[in-house]
């Protein structure tokens, strides 16, 4: 591996930094501690400017290079971590009951701010870095929030870069898909509001309960019956909620799920679809029955010759032979794909070693990344804006 100099002499302090946030995790738009930490760090490397407060707890840095262009480089990282009860085992696992960062993004920021120290001590470019920390990207809206408090209107970007680390067991690993990478998503919940009666005497009912059941059951359907068998879609429901007692037959009953997809077209079959069986078995069953359905993530798509670009910078650290210029799309989502809507740019994935899935209990991400991460970041920085 070449990692760059300043990111290697910083090896130790960004193990600690990645330590310390792993230790105390904050859910979306609550990350104060976080926020803090990351606007400390970069002030002490002697960043030009700080923001603080876009996207409620956003942060967001400028670094001049040493000729001041007009060119500007976004590099975003995500800060916020899961509602999950850890069990990895780790000395310095999450001291927040409840929350954890099982999806990395505490090495996320680590790394960002390990490129901001390389980049603000050398500034070998030509034009501007906006470093981009990123709040609530786990299905909170953290992108359209800082979007929409006008984070491109106040720190126009040119291109932006982005990146996931990955338990491929694979140190080093750096992949891209070009084109569409990673799918749309919406959340769904539906609330059956029906007749609840004695359960000995389910006639006097309209059973919501089972309203919901076979509501579930008719959703899927909408893929083996709607959908053309060539295009990708997931249609998953997650929740079923009703009654609490065992002689009720309850009135009410929610069930909640998601949507994936990869063509906009797709998605709003399947919500029309979605809707229509609500309103079918509500007038079926002579019932109310709502649905409230909520895009959350947009389709992730890559720019195809920035990507080209990306891998060229990864391949000056990690090697050519660790570059993957070919994966797959993934059904996941990610929320840079708001912005990567309004600003071209490119987003990769980094493998490490470990295989215990994303969103798990027992994750645990390789710390051996981190430099790996910062340097790439950097090197696209210095790629992209030459003196």
């Amino acid at each position: 591996m070449n990692i760059l100099p300043v990111i290697a002499d910083s090896k130790d302090e960004m193990l600690a930094i990645f330590r310390d946030l792993h230790a105390h995790p904050e859910i979306g738009f609550t990350e104060e501690r976080t926020s803090a930490l990351v606007a400390e760090k970069l002030r002490e490397y002697g960043v030009d400017e700080v923001h603080t407060g876009l996207g409620k707890t956003g942060v967001v840095a400028l670094i001049h290079g040493k000729r001041v262009g007009n060119r500007r480089i976004g590099l975003r990282a995500d800060m916020d971590a899961l509602p999950i009860h850890e069990i990895s085992g780790v000395e310095y696992s999450s001291q927040n009951d409840g929350v954890m960062h099982a999806c990395g993004h505490d090495g996320h920021t680590t790394m960002l701010l390990g490129a901001a120290k390389h980049l603000a001590a050398t500034r070998d470019f030509d034009g501007t870095v906006v470093l981009v920390f990123q709040p609530a990207e786990e299905g909170l809206g953290g992108a359209r929030q800082m979007i929409a408090d006008g984070l491109f209107e106040q720190f126009p970007c040119d291109e932006i870069y982005g990146m996931h680390n990955w338990p491929n067991g694979e140190l080093g690993q750096v992949g891209i898909c070009k084109g569409t990478a990673m799918a749309g998503a919406a959340f769904f919940d539906i609330t059956v509001t029906g007749k609840g009666s004695h359960a000995a005497m389910p006639a006097n009912s309209k059973d919501a309960l089972i309203i919901a059941a076979s509501i579930a059951t008719e959703l899927q359907t909408i893929l083996s019956r709607n959908i053309s068998p060539m295009e990708a879609c997931v249609l998953s429901v997650t929740q079923i909620h009703a009654g609490a007692a065992y002689n009720v037959v309850p009135e009410v009953a929610t069930l909640g799920g998601t949507i994936r997809y990869f063509k906009d077209e797709i998605y709003d079959l399947a919500a029309s679809r979605l809707q229509a069986i609500c309103d079918g078995f509500a007038m079926a069953h002579d019932v109310k029955v709502k649905l409230d359905l909520r895009n959350v993530f947009d389709v992730l798509v890559n720019d195809s010759d920035l990507s080209d670009a990306y891998m060229d910078a990864a391949a000056d650290i990690v090697g050519v032979a660790n570059i993957i210029e070919r994966s797959e799309p993934v059904t996941g989502s990610e929320d840079f794909a708001d912005m990567l809507k309004i600003v071209p740019g490119a987003y990769c994935i980094v493998g490490h070693a470990g295989t215990v899935a994303l969103h798990n209990p027992a994750f645990k991400l390789d710390p051996e990344i981190l430099p790996i991460g910062a340097s790439v970041m950097a090197r696209m920085v210095e790629k992209r804006l030459p003196l």
